[in-house]
C-alpha cells in the first residue's frame, strides 16, 4: 500500500458536506492513497460538521449522513487509523511554531495538523487553506492543494 497522505480539515470538510471546494475534493481524492486518521482529525472533523448545522450551511440531517460517510470510509480504510506520537507531534509543532507564527501569523491547529504529517512521514499533504498550505511547504510537505 502507498503511503497515506495528510489531509487537513479544510480539505475533509470539503469531502463530507458539499461547499464550493467539495468537486475539487471529490476529485483529488480518487487519486489518493489512503488518507491518514487521527483522533485529532477525527474530533475537529466532526466538531467542524456540526459547526455547519450551526452556521445553517447545511441541516441535521445532512450532517448525519456526512457522519455516517464519514464512518463508511473509516471503515473501509480510506481514512487510514494511525496511532501519532503526541509528545513528538508536540515538540514538532513548536518548533514550527516558533519559526513561522510571528512571521505568517500560523495558528495552532494549523502548526499541529502540519507537526503531525512531518511525525507521521506524510509523503503528501493536502488542504484547501493558503496559510496552511504555505505552512505546510515551509514544514517541507509535498503540498496538494486547490489554489
Amino acid at each position: 500500500m502507498p503511503l497515506p497522505v495528510y489531509a487537513d480539515t479544510s480539505f475533509l470538510v470539503s469531502l463530507y458536506v458539499q461547499d464550493a471546494n467539495s468537486a475539487r475534493a471529490a476529485a483529488l481524492m480518487a487519486d489518493l492513497p489512503p488518507v491518514y486518521w487521527t483522533p485529532l482529525l477525527e474530533h475537529e472533523l466532526r466538531n467542524a460538521v456540526r459547526l455547519c448545522v450551526f452556521r445553517r450551511q447545511i441541516t441535521s440531517s445532512q450532517r448525519e449522513k456526512a457522519l455516517h460517510a464519514l464512518d463508511a470510509d473509516r471503515e473501509a480504510g480510506v481514512l487510514h487509523a494511525t496511532p501519532l506520537d503526541w509528545p513528538k507531534a508536540l515538540k514538532q509543532a513548536e518548533s514550527l511554531g516558533r519559526q513561522h507564527t510571528e512571521t505568517m501569523g500560523a495558528r495552532g491547529m494549523d502548526i499541529f495538523h502540519a507537526a503531525s504529517a512531518v511525525t507521521l512521514r506524510a509523503r503528501r499533504f493536502v488542504t484547501f487553506d493558503d496559510r496552511q498550505r504555505a505552512l505546510a511547504e515551509l514544514a517541507g510537505l509535498d503540498v496538494t492543494s486547490g489554489v
